[in-house]
């Protein structure tokens, strides 16, 4: 029987951190043993928002794959590959587009957060705002049936699904086929400051190829709680940054339990819990570090290539079956 099919993806818009790898990074080691996972390094859709600086998408390209496979991901069980390089996807995009109205796209909740995030305004770019249609092109193409997203995402999947219906309806065909969400389990990161989400964008993310020294200064500068100035004053582990830190990659749960009541108490000291948190992080990442800095560029680039080949020919033939269905298969028996 064959798998099913999932598929992810990153913007290669910088290294990775911590953040990814309690979420997506881990999901997808798990994926690649139960589907038959492509994983798309999504350099169009950052052109969205650096469209102006293109050279920070192909200088962090190679980077966003060395922290794939140096966090165990499997070119031989994943198939990882580039989206510009595949033409099949903005020309599905050309055919999507005349499913769906402005007005539709401006509704998507996902983009009008993104819009009011971006103080986009009026000025809202063409590529920005047909996003949710790029994304069903991707989707669609590879006839991806699971895509792991967080709540956030939700409404790209559902406008793709409403192509594929409108599509698959007004061409009488069965050829583009439904997505499911598969909904993250993983709460988001927060940044080490206390104050957002840990992201690339707001520097407030430990990084998968951090050094051991640079690890150690975040953990020291996190933030705990400000009222808990001596170690006999009772603290709050509610928004204590080390303890949300501890809660994701301490994995004696217990302790981790005893310490809080004590902190609470009193008698624990922030100096003590960084100095764990430092270790926890120092034991995980290690590893990851050094095989990342092993990987070599040749090495990447040929992940890249045959994992791209082998997208192209897929996406190829689904939009073979979409120009079919639309009656558009003017030389298919040359």
């Amino acid at each position: 029987m064959n798998k099913k099919i999932a598929l992810t993806g990153d913007r290669p818009t910088g290294c990775l951190h911590l953040g990814h790898y309690i979420g997506s990074l881990k999901n997808r080691i798990r994926l690649q043993n139960q589907y038959n996972q492509y994983i798309m390094v999504a350099d169009i859709q950052a052109l969205t928002d650096y469209f102006s600086n293109p050279s920070k998408i192909s200088d962090s390209l190679l980077e966003v794959v060395a922290d794939y496979i140096s966090v165990g991901i499997d070119p031989n069980l994943s198939t990882i590959f580039i989206q510009s390089q595949i033409t099949a996807l903005p020309e599905l995009v050309m055919y999507y587009m005349n499913l769906v109205t402005v007005s539709r796209l401006e509704r998507n909740p996902t983009v009008k957060t993104e819009i009011q995030q971006k103080n986009f305004a009026d000025s809202i770019p063409a590529g920005f705002l047909c996003y949710p249609v790029s994304q069903a092109a991707d989707i669609t193409a590879f006839k991806a049936e699971i895509i792991p997203v967080g709540e956030d995402q939700l409404p790209l999947i559902e406008q793709c699904n409403e192509i594929v219906r409108r599509f698959n309806r007004i061409y009488n065909t069965q050829c583009l086929k439904e997505a499911k969400a598969e909904l993250s389990t993983t709460p988001r990161l927060v940044g080490i400051d206390g104050k957002a989400k840990a992201s690339k964008s707001l520097n407030n993310a430990i990084f998968l190829k951090d050094s051991p020294e640079i690890i150690k200064e975040k953990v020291y500068s996190m933030f705990t709680d400000p009222n808990h100035i001596k170690i006999s004053d009772p603290g709050k582990v509610e928004g204590n940054v080390v303890f949300t830190y501890l809660d994701a990659f301490y994995d004696d749960k217990e302790e981790i339990a005893s310490l809080k009541k004590q902190y609470q108490k009193g008698g624990l000291g922030d100096t003590s819990i960084k100095s764990l948190l430092n270790k926890t992080l120092q034991n995980l990442l290690e590893p990851i570090r050094e095989k990342r800095f092993s990987l070599k560029k040749d090495y990447l680039y040929d992940i890249l290539y045959t994992g791209t080949q082998k997208a192209k020919t897929i996406a190829e033939h689904t939009l073979c079956e979409v120009k079919e269905a639309i009656g558009l298969n003017f030389f298919s028996n040359k």
